[in-house]
């Protein structure tokens, strides 16, 4: 019987643990598999925080349901009839700018009407479709912020796409690599020349594909309902825990991968346990990975270094529905570098899912620090807290104190794909070749959302499956 030892227990591990074992039970395999999880309780950064009737996201808040992964592993674990999808306030989208909320326009007339471009602005984007604008050079590893002043101007690049970048990355666009970030957009330039030319031939293509039956994605990427469950997101890592439970080892600090003469591998850990196996699955952010691989692979742990955090710190604040004279009808807002302030933006939370806050409660997420900002990861919970109260005196008038308040501290939130990061993947593929059932899975290499650590458990558990039946 093979073994198998998978290192680290968010959702990554635990989505990769489950898709290995209902495939080796399909295919009649028997194989040993086991968890080892650092923390007390699996799910990584997947926690949903219940107290005084409010339900607060520590780390992500849900999922697209636009691509199959999650949706496919919600359905094949049984948990797919509790799902709980945002209402139509989470498709309204806001920017703060020059003292006032806008609203993302949705189209063409809405662009027009909007003043969060100025009209020279508005006449530079107009420029994008044509012969004027040149695509980049093929091979080139071009970072978000010059292919925006190329593309689309600078202002379109300090109003729209950093805070984009900062929204879902936390990320400096200065620095992050296009390619790697968003792949979709990449290709749609090399295919169609333009974005805005994209946009119209996927309309085009959208009508007669929907007219046969079939769904196609939006220029922009895959759209989607922002999807989670009506107990937080922790349902999910909590229904895979359950289903895991007898091969989860907790407080299980891994230290080293080492070779072995038994097995091919040999698993660590600080206190003293040691595991033989024949596949070892690394679950872990890169730095931890980067330390476990240190004496098997020096290269590799090099390259896995290479590999940089943002740091992120969440505060929800709770106030009661009176106490705030602004609509929320709305997803929330994000706030560009230029304007100044404190925080990257605010979600809506209780706007977006029912249920986040006690019956006329509101609950409110704002987002502070990221790759912009680092040095705000040392501010204390009191001066963090008064940064942000700043804020939304600011964005949207709220001058009462919250009546409740939670700070979540992410010290190495979320990977960033800076330029070079194609190459950095291509190093550790080629590294991991000269160590057969060595995988690394999770969301510092391929993708950072839900979505992308549920893909990249299922390509995990099929490589394993691949060496479990080779040997």
């Amino acid at each position: 019987m093979k073994k198998i030892v998978i290192i680290g227990g968010g959702i990554s591990g635990l989505a990769t643990a489950w898709l290995l074992r209902d495939k080796s039970q399909a295919a009649g395999k028997e194989l040993h598999i086991t968890i080892l999880e650092k923390e007390q309780y699996p799910g990584g950064k997947i926690r949903s925080i219940k107290a005084d009737g409010y339900t607060c996201e520590w780390g992500p808040n849900g999922f697209l349901d636009s691509k199959p992964q999650t949706l496919d592993l919600c359905r094949a674990i049984g948990v797919e009839n509790n799902l709980h999808r945002s209402n139509d306030n989470a498709r309204k989208r806001f920017i703060f700018s020059g003292g006032k909320l806008h609203s993302l326009p949705d189209g063409g007339p809405a662009f027009l009407r909007s003043q969060l471009i100025s009209w020279p602005g508005k006449l530079r984007l107009a420029l994008e479709p044509t012969p004027f604008i040149t695509s980049a050079p093929v091979g080139v590893d071009e970072t978000l912020a010059d292919f925006g002043r190329r593309r689309l101007g600078k202002e379109a690049l300090d109003k729209l796409i950093a805070p984009m970048v900062s929204g879902i990355f936390a990320g400096d666009p200065e620095t992050m690599s296009l390619i790697s970030c968003f792949p979709r957009i990449a290709e749609l330039e090399r295919e169609y020349g333009g974005l805005i030319r994209a946009m119209i031939m996927l309309a085009k293509k959208k009508k007669r594909e929907q007219a046969a039956g079939k769904v196609v994605s939006s220029a922009a990427g895959p759209g989607g309902v922002l999807t989670s469950f009506r107990e937080g997101i922790q349902y999910l890592s909590d229904a895979l825990t359950t289903s895991l439970e007898p091969i989860i080892t907790t407080d299980c600090h891994v230290v080293a991968v080492e070779k072995s003469q038994s097995t091919p591998y040999r698993v660590l850990c600080e206190d003293g346990k040691e595991l033989d196996a024949d596949i070892v699955i690394v679950a872990s952010p890169a730095f931890a990975a980067a330390g476990m691989l240190s004496a098997l692979d020096p290269a590799m742990t090099a390259t896995l270094c290479q590999i940089p955090y943002a740091s992120m710190t969440v505060i929800c604040f709770g106030y009661g529905r009176e106490q705030i004279r602004h609509s929320l009808d709305g997803f929330g807002y994000l706030i560009p570098k230029k304007e100044g302030r404190n925080t990257l933006g605010t979600l809506w939370d209780s706007s977006m899912f029912d249920e986040r806050a006690p019956e006329g409660k509101v609950l409110l997420r704002s987002m502070m620090g990221g790759a912009c900002f680092p040095e705000y990861a040392t501010l204390s919970d009191n001066e963090v807290i008064a940064r942000v109260r700043q804020d939304l005196a600011v964005t949207m008038g709220i001058d009462s104190e919250p009546e409740f308040v939670r700070v979540f501290r992410h010290p190495q939130a979320i990977p960033q794909y800076t330029v070079g990061h194609g190459a950095r993947l291509q190093a550790l593929d080629d590294s991991l070749k000269s160590h057969p059932g060595l995988i690394l899975t999770g969301n510092s290499y391929r993708g950072i959302g839900l979505n992308d650590c549920v893909a990249a458990a299922e390509r995990a558990a099929n490589e394993a499956m691949e060496v479990a039946a080779k040997n």
